[in-house]
């Protein structure tokens, strides 16, 4: 079985959301695999670094983890390849919300700085899953206070979807550690 988890743009595989969840599965003495890319800023780069992966993992035992930016490309790669996804804070439309980021950007975890452009918003808009086959298949994580998304979008595009909707919080998902046990149940793995 393997897990990967799916940073937000300008974040990277050191995120506490990440650290957090791989730390949960060393604590549980898991033996499956935890894979965290550091994806691209280049939303076509990152999507054939994610396929790179899915491509040595059955999608029965894959499940996708993301978060913001992750998690518009965990459900596009979940519903491409029908493997369950969790998805957290996520940003159903970059195309649109990164439209204020068009121009120089620096990395959180690195200091490091790109060019973020409107190809690459074009990029996004093209990944695009306006719909989703199978709701069961995701669980959706959100904190109603997140100030970067509105997610009543998300809750109605996934209504049919297990969910787990928090009052108040922020765009980093505060509550993260508080939802380990049922992202991993999710996905399969008994965190009991």
């Amino acid at each position: 079985k393997t897990l990967v988890y799916l940073h937000g743009f300008r974040s990277s595989s050191q995120s506490r959301k990440a650290r957090a969840l791989g730390e949960s599965l060393r604590v549980l003495r898991s033996d499956w695999e935890y894979i965290t890319p550091d994806l691209s800023f280049d939303p076509s780069v990152a999507r054939k670094q994610i396929e790179a992966i899915l491509a040595r993992c059955p999608s029965a035992d894959l499940t996708l983890i993301g978060s913001s930016l992750g998690g518009f490309y965990a459900q596009a790669c979940a519903e491409a390849i029908a493997c369950r996804a969790i998805l957290l804070n996520p940003s159903l439309a970059p195309f649109e919300t990164l439209a204020a980021h068009v121009g120089t950007q620096t990395s959180f975890h690195n200091d490091e700085s790109f060019e973020f452009t409107s190809a690459h918003l074009a990029a996004l808009q093209a990944m695009d899953v306006p719909n989703i086959t199978a709701p069961d298949r995701f669980l959706i994580v959100v904190e109603m206070g997140d100030e970067l998304l509105d997610h009543h979008a998300t809750l109605a595009k996934f209504a049919a979807s297990p969910r787990i909707v928090v009052d108040g919080g922020n765009h980093d998902l505060a509550s993260f550690p508080l939802h380990i046990g049922a992202i991993l149940r999710h996905a399969g793995l008994d965190s009991s």
